[in-house]
């Protein structure tokens, strides 16, 4: 037993290992230092284009589990920039529903891959572009806040997370919601 542990955590460790070689010749490709190989270059371009790299999965003793392939982030950052981080939408009835565009601009030098964006709450829904942003090019961003069942003063944050440093960027939407007037029912 004490043997399975020790073979399972060499490998982990030899994986982790060529992992790491693999990613730095990748990046030291991208970034143009002493590669000769433009294949290694078109291959990591290829990985940004597509947002991740799957490692590939360790091989394994006999009898050992097998480890399902890892997810890594790859590629080069660039910068985003929001003409507005935030938006008061003023005061609305409870029940309504509020959208808005953020526009925003990629700053960087790299094309801008936005992988997934998410509101702090399912009452907050936004929708951006899933191709990338080419340096220099703007794109919107739409936020929906639906009011249903939340009244009273509302901040809501919407997470973007994209090929950035850092690598999480945050807008948000706010304002204050009347409660709904209800019909009094009568006593029986």
């Amino acid at each position: 037993m004490e043997n399975s542990k020790q073979i399972q955590i060499g490998l982990l460790a030899l994986v982790a290992i060529l992992l790491g070689l693999n990613l730095s010749g990748a990046l030291d490709g991208l970034m143009g230092k002493s590669s000769d190989d433009s294949s290694v270059r078109d291959a990591a371009r290829a990985n940004v284009t597509s947002g991740t790299a799957t490692a590939p999965a360790p091989t394994s003793a006999p009898g050992a589990a097998t480890t399902p392939a890892v997810e890594v982030p790859t590629g080069p950052t660039t910068t985003i920039e929001f003409s507005e981080s935030e938006f008061d939408f003023g005061t609305i009835d409870e029940g309504e529903k509020v959208s808005h565009t953020y526009k925003f601009t990629n700053t960087g030098t790299e094309p801008l891959i936005i992988k997934d964006a998410k509101g702090s709450c399912g009452c907050t829904v936004p929708s951006w572009p899933k191709d990338p942003v080419l340096p220099g090019a703007t794109g919107e961003m739409l936020v929906e806040f639906n009011s249903k069942g939340k009244a009273g003063s509302q901040n809501k944050r919407v997470t973007i997370t994209a090929n950035t440093n850092p690598g999480q960027t945050f807008i948000n939407i706010k304002g204050e919601v009347n409660k709904a007037e209800t019909a009094a029912q009568p006593v029986q």
